[in-house]
């Protein structure tokens, strides 16, 4: 005997923006927390975030924490999309608690992008940018995100109509 299973979620542009609601606010206690980043600068952030996550150009967005002197991640938290989740229910943004403004480390944002992106010309990326007036210089990044180094933990799920984001944390 078979049996099958249909997902029919239909999210909107509206669902991913509720869905990233939590994310950023996860993302502003981590720069409260270390005292890394002003407000303003995660504004920024999330602009640039959200306008990639709305044309489906995203597959994560990972916030480290690093040391000064070898860019060594001493922490991390991942946010991994799946546009076809099942849930329609978000655990409570938090319990970023433990994040400590420690001497010598910085913050940094790292986005994986989705083959949709990687698709794209140069010139059409610059013109996404561009038209969408991004906030935020994006450059390449040479850290391994998947932190091989720390141990990790799923936390929290967000979602929106079948559109997640899974937390991961990383220490």
């Amino acid at each position: 005997m078979y049996s099958t299973q249909t997902n029919t979620n239909t999210y909107t542009v509206v669902d991913i923006r509720k869905t990233f609601e939590n994310c950023e606010a996860d993302i502003r206690t981590i720069a409260r927390r270390t005292g890394k980043w002003s407000t303003d600068y995660v504004d920024n952030i999330m602009h640039d975030v959200i306008k990639l996550a709305e044309n489906k150009y995203l597959n994560t967005v990972d916030i480290a924490l690093l040391r000064d002197s070898d860019n060594k991640v001493l922490r991390a938290s991942k946010f991994k999309i799946n546009e076809d989740g099942n849930s329609t229910d978000s655990d409570r943004a938090g319990r970023n608690n433990d994040w400590q403004n420690i001497d010598n480390t910085h913050l940094t944002v790292i986005l994986s992008y989705s083959s949709k992106w990687h698709n794209l010309t140069s010139q059409q990326k610059r013109d996404f940018q561009n038209n969408n007036n991004f906030k935020v210089s994006w450059s390449s990044s040479s850290i391994d995100n998947s932190f091989p180094h720390l141990s990790n933990s799923n936390a929290q799920l967000y979602s929106s109509k079948g559109y997640e984001l899974q937390k991961t944390n990383y220490k």
